[in-house]
Parts: C-alpha cells; sequence; structure tokens
C-alpha cells in the first residue's frame, strides 16, 4: 500500500465510502459515535472523518476534557469524530485495525501501551493514514508512526511534583499507580523518586475503586511515616483523600491532573497541588493538527512533541483555574 504523502495531502483529498465506527462507551459494551459541539464558522474543506482512539478507562472524567476539546475542534474543522476506547492494549490495538478497515482519513491514539499497538500501528503507516499521538507515549510517537504528538512530557511533570514535595519538607511520599505497565503513569512516579528519593510505589486495580481505597487506607496504616501521597488522576486522588481520613493519617495529598471537584479541594487546602496536563488541549490540538495536515500538508510541531504541560495548580493558583475546570476545559 502508498505510504502517506504530505505532498499529495496538500493537493489531493481521498474520498472513500465508510461504515460508521463503533466505539466503547465509559461501560464498556455500548457503541456510541461521538457529535460535535462548538460554535463559530465550520471550515469550507472537504468533510473528513478521523478516529480517536484511547485507553480511557470506564468512569474517568479526564476523557470527558480530552473528548471535549476534540470535539470543538472537529467543529470547527468539519470532521467527523469518530470516538472509541479500551483500557486494554490488545484491544486498543483492534480499534486502530477497525478503523483502518474502515479507510479514516486519519487516527488520534494514546500510547499506554505502545508494544501492543506498534503492529495496528505500522499498518495505518502502510496505509497512508497520518496518525498523531496524544497523552500517552511522546518518547515512542515518532517510532510507532506519528508525525507529532500533544501531551505532557511525564517524567518532567514527575519531576514537578518532586520539586514541589520538597519545597513543602516533605520527604516520604507514596506514589499511587492505577494500571500497572502504562508508561506514562510509571514515568511520572519516576519522576517523582528522581527529586525525592523516599519515594515508594503503590499500584492498585484502577478499575475498581473500592479497592483502591481499602489498598491505600492499608498501606498508610502501615506506613505511619509516609508524609504524603499522590495520586495519578482526579478521580484516583479524591479516592485517596477520603482514604487519608479513613486511615488517620497525616499526609498530605498531591495529583497529577484536575476536574472541577479536585480544583475545589485544592481551593479549599484538602489537597495540596495537582500537575496540569491540560487535557483538553490535547484533544483539540490532535484533531486540528490531522486537519491541518490535510488541508495544506502541515506538519505541527514540526516533527517534535507538543507540550501542554505539566503546570501546577496549588491553591494560590486554583481559584483562577476553577471556573473553567467547572465548564469541563481544565
Amino acid at each position: 500500500m502508498k505510504k502517506f504523502s504530505w505532498r499529495k495531502a496538500a493537493l489531493v483529498a481521498a474520498v472513500a465510502p465508510m461504515m460508521a465506527l463503533s466505539a466503547c462507551s465509559s461501560t464498556g459494551g455500548r457503541t456510541e459515535q461521538a457529535g460535535t459541539t462548538g460554535g463559530g464558522q465550520v471550515a469550507t474543506t472537504e468533510r473528513m472523518k478521523i478516529a480517536l482512539i484511547t485507553h480511557a478507562a470506564p468512569g474517568d472524567t479526564f476523557w470527558d476534557i480530552v473528548r471535549k476539546g476534540a470535539e470543538e475542534a472537529s467543529a470547527k474543522d468539519n470532521v467527523e469524530l469518530l470516538y472509541t476506547s479500551d483500557p486494554e492494549g490488545g484491544r486498543q490495538a483492534q480499534l486502530i485495525q477497525q478503523a483502518i478497515d474502515q479507510k479514516v482519513d486519519g487516527i488520534a491514539v494514546t500510547l499506554a501501551k505502545p508494544d501492543a499497538l506498534k503492529d495496528a500501528l505500522q499498518k495505518a503507516t502502510d496505509a497512508g493514514i497520518p496518525v498523531v499521538s496524544l497523552n500517552a507515549g511522546e518518547s515512542v510517537s515518532a517510532q510507532l508512526g506519528a508525525f507529532t504528538h500533544f501531551g505532557s512530557n511525564e517524567k518532567l511533570a514527575g519531576a514537578a511534583v518532586g520539586s514541589k514535595l520538597s519545597e513543602l519538607g516533605l520527604d516520604h511520599p507514596i506514589c499511587v499507580i492505577q494500571e500497572q505497565g502504562h508508561v506514562g503513569l510509571e514515568a511520572r512516579c519516576a519522576g517523582v523518586k528522581e527529586k525525592v528519593a523516599g519515594t515508594e510505589i503503590l499500584y492498585v486495580p484502577g478499575t475498581d475503586m473500592a479497592q483502591v481505597s481499602s489498598t491505600v487506607t492499608a498501606k498508610l496504616q502501615a506506613t505511619a511515616d509516609a508524609d504524603a501521597i499522590i495520586g495519578l488522576g482526579a478521580p484516583y486522588t479524591l479516592t485517596i483523600l477520603k482514604a487519608v481520613t479513613s486511615a488517620g493519617s497525616k499526609a498530605k495529598v498531591a495529583s497529577f491532573d484536575m476536574n472541577a471537584e479536585l480544583a475545589q479541594k485544592i481551593v479549599d487546602g484538602e489537597i495540596a497541588f495537582t500537575v496540569d496536563q491540560q487535557p483538553w488541549l490535547q484533544g483539540y490540538g490532535a484533531i486540528d493538527a490531522l486537519w491541518q495536515a490535510k488541508r495544506g500538508g502541515f506538519q505541527v510541531g514540526g516533527g517534535q512533541p507538543v507540550l501542554t504541560g505539566p503546570s501546577i495548580v496549588d491553591q494560590e493558583t486554583a481559584p483562577a483555574v476553577l471556573e473553567f475546570a467547572k465548564e469541563g476545559v481544565r
């Protein structure tokens, strides 16, 4: 099959009949096709279809924000957005193959489990389908055929957390990973440990919040000298916050990522800070980059990742972003 040609993309719009792309909903069983929202004038370029394929786990509200950004870009760019998700790498690879079979005009994909996705992504490249990655897998994005990546450098984000903990005089944090083997989450905790040598790693089953709570509670009860605990996503951090109370621990709570509830907890002083990777921008940028590639052969990022974070949000800065968090764009 032909390789994707940037020159050809600038001159020719591929036209192919397509079937509706089924999607894994947040409940894991239903199918759905994403609608598009947003205001402003719609681009006059030819209608195109883009598959957004993530590793979203059921109930993780972070992905609602990513998707909202993608939908707004789609509305502006005259794109039909086809959203699918599955947290298991093999099934995510099947979703990529499904998109290839239906001859989409572009694929935006998260690379949490890159080894499981590499063969499917090679098939996308061979089929001439341009690929961008987002959120996870920055270090392997180019190797897997993506022309750019939208996200935060996860190890750098972890180091930012470690530095902030050090500023607060904390030297025995517990970094809670909700999905073992996820390259981005592992990199976050590695970055923390790089700055704070006493960091412990705790793995929890992220698909079961009751288990997250009980595992964290037991760990805190057994580790009386832990002075901080870090969640790697807003829903997990909010559960961890309750577990800290249940355990009678004095550990300060910190987080990665954000939603409106977590932002309010920072304003109220219950959570010390979070590191925001600005997921809305990830969704928006990934879709818009694929549209720009087709309309003019443009390569956003010039072959390099486009960083959307890290950005520290603490009690001083949280009030300024709380309004946006309530609107679902932070």
